[in-house]
């Protein structure tokens, strides 16, 4: 069912990042969160589906999940035209509690192919209905692009107005603190107007690879400035170009690299980033700080972080122009020319400054936490291979691949704040494309080993959930599909294929609240309308396409600062000990869209998308 808009109030904005509390991880409930409604009794029974749908040749599962001690035995598929029955199934065995559930049942009805408009029934319980259709997918990666343009700092084609023009000063930098030079432009990171290499380089990655591998999915709607048009190129490449122009600045020469545009002296309350007029105390007007990597802990402020290194940094710079630079190349030569020098120089910064150039906080002890680097470089590494076909960038991407087999959060119980970043290494699927038999083998095997730590908690809960519930789930959850889809490709092999399928079930509503976890996506069902964001809070602006931060332990909300509901929660009966999940503006730790959250979601609605396109022509 869809919501209806809710009534909107003041409140000032809180800080946008904490640190996730250490907790363990389980099937069972964990303290610290209670439900504040209660259902009627013949209310106790849900039956959650993915809205999008499902397509035909593709693996087709629901939950059932109550709150009272029924068994099921079996379900019905049912035609929504005629409300005949065309499809029967057992529902095997139970799962047993889940979060705010005591009985849980995972129906498969993959064997029923027929296009058309379906809901499943179990006993008198119906699910919402959906399609059965090839063309589930179709468009939704462009529908994704809404919300990358939507972020755009410098000219903003949403708002249609400029922001941030004036960025910015440096900090820690070779040459004097606050000289200012040029670098407006890229996108802001979340709800914030905070702009974060890291971050920005590896959507950036995301976008060029989803071109590379699925150029078909993708139309020509925009113009290179983002406002409606067409100029003979795909709009994900217009997108990726805006992401490389600003990264362009940010490693202005050979010897500069910067990490960081503004900080959280950011987070002063509710405006549109074209009215964003925080003074940072420095009498450089509008400008904002940009820090430089210099390998050392930085924090202008009370906190610091704890950077050792610029290599995190630097490899995710050289992967994005590397890739950039094959790209370009026979479409502009100079500018292949121009990524490929920076992609080199980039990556010699990496391998003089070993170790993790971390986000840098000022006000607040918060900030990205990443403790990882050698899968940075490895694919700073094979993206260079590729370009090159030098042989060194192969045998040095293969000895990074060694040092981290496993992203680690996969298998863990929790992580601190974008401790293992990215959430998933192209790097493996990368180098193996041009390895021999023997190294192919073994960067499939790590692959295999990630996924298999997951799915060993996983399968021990109806959803098929075994990715931690900390800060940005939703964000681990889509790089964890991304790696099931990647190694799959690589191998044919679809032993994980139903896990791989739950996880993108998960983010389209096969989840305990229902609901999708993407801003209007689909447009008939249940999606996210009152996201952590200043658009929707004060103008009711929508942020089509935008990837939520997703669920969190109970723990970890009822431990936040400065957090608090400002509407009735519709989603109560479904909170648990376990996990919460508010669509509601004040809470910014599951509601708050995330600009490379939702870049890496368009490799995957367009990986999505070229299979059901797959799967269709297979049948003709």
């Amino acid at each position: 069912m869809m919501k209806s808009k809710k009534t909107w109030l003041t409140l000032v904005a809180g800080a946008c990042i904490v640190t996730a509390n250490a907790i363990a991880f389980s099937n069972q409930a964990q303290p610290g969160y209670e439900a504040s409604v209660e259902v009627a009794a013949e209310e106790q029974t849900w039956i959650r589906i993915n809205q999008l749908g499902y397509t035909p040749s593709g693996i087709k599962v629901a939950v059932w999940v109550s709150k009272s001690q029924a068994r099921l035995k079996r379900f019905e598929l049912v035609d929504a035209a005629t409300n005949k029955v065309v499809f029967k199934g057992k529902a095997g065995e139970t799962y047993g509690a889940y979060g705010p559930f005591s009985e849980s049942y995972r129906l498969n009805f993959s064997a029923y192919s027929k296009p058309g408009n379906y809901y499943l029934r179990a006993g008198k319980v119906k699910s919402p209905e959906f399609k059965i259709a090839d063309d589930v997918y179709k468009g939704t990666a462009d529908f994704a692009l809404r919300y990358m343009r939507q972020q755009r700092s410098g000219f903003n084609p949403y708002l249609k107005d400029s922001c941030h023009t004036d960025d910015g000063y440096t900090m820690y930098g070779p040459m004097p603190d606050s000289t200012i030079i040029d670098v407006s432009g890229g996108w802001h990171d979340a709800s914030d107007y905070l702009q974060y290499s890291t971050t920005s380089a590896n959507a950036t990655y995301h976008l060029l690879a989803a071109y590379r591998d699925f150029p078909e999915v993708f139309t020509d709607k925009h113009l290179d400035n983002g406002l409606e048009g067409t100029n003979g190129v795909a709009d994900v490449l217009d997108e990726a170009r805006w992401g490389l122009n600003w990264l362009l600045k940010m490693h202005p020469k050979e010897d500069w690299l910067f990490n960081q545009l503004a900080d959280d002296r950011d987070h002063q309350g509710l405006r549109l980033p074209t009215k964003d007029d925080v003074d940072y105390g420095m009498g450089k007007g509008k400008a904002r700080p940009v820090y430089f990597v210099t390998g050392e802990p930085q924090g202008l402020g009370k906190y610091k972080n704890r950077a050792t290194g610029a290599a995190s940094t630097a490899g995710k710079f050289a992967s994005a122009f590397a890739l950039a630079a094959q790209t370009y190349q026979g479409k502009d030569n100079d500018l292949a020319k121009l990524f490929r020098q920076k992609a080199l120089s980039a990556y010699k910064l990496g391998l003089a400054k070993p170790g993790v150039a971390q986000t840098a906080p000022n006000r607040a002890p918060y900030f990205y936490e990443e403790d990882n680097w050698v899968d940075d470089m490895q694919l700073g590494a094979a993206a260079l291979y590729q370009l090159t076909n030098d042989q060194s960038y192969f045998k040095q991407g293969y000895t990074y691949g060694l040092q981290e087999k496993v992203t680690p959060w996969m298998g863990a119980d929790t992580a601190r704040h974008y401790q293992w970043y990215p959430f998933h290494n192209f790097g493996h699927f990368e180098l193996a494309k041009k390895a021999d038999a023997k190294s192919k083998a073994e960067l499939i095997s790590f692959y295999k080993e990630g996924i298999e730590r997951v799915f060993a908690k996983a399968k021990k809960n109806a959803f098929y959930r075994g990715v931690p519930f900390i800060w940005c789930s939703n964000n681990l959850t889509t790089s964890f599909a991304i790696q099931n889809h990647l190694c799959r490709k690589m191998t044919g092999d679809q032993t994980f294929a139903e896990l791989e399928q739950a996880n993108i079930d998960w983010l389209f509503g096969c989840n305990p609240w229902g609901t999708s976890m993407v801003f209007g996506l689909p447009a008939h069902g249940d999606t996210p309308v009152d996201p952590h964001s200043s658009l929707t809070y004060l103008h009711q602006y929508p942020l089509d396409g935008g990837l939520v931060d997703g669920p969190v332990y109970g723990s970890i909300f009822n431990n936040l600062k400065g957090i608090a509901l400002v509407q009735e929660d519709e989603y109560a009966a479904f909170q648990s000990k376990l996990v919460v999940y508010h669509d509601d503006f004040g809470d910014y730790s599951t509601n708050e869209p995330t600009m490379d959250g939702t870049a890496s979601l368009i490799y995957l609605l367009a990986a999505q998308e070229q299979s059901s396109r797959e799967g269709a022509q297979a049948k003709k």
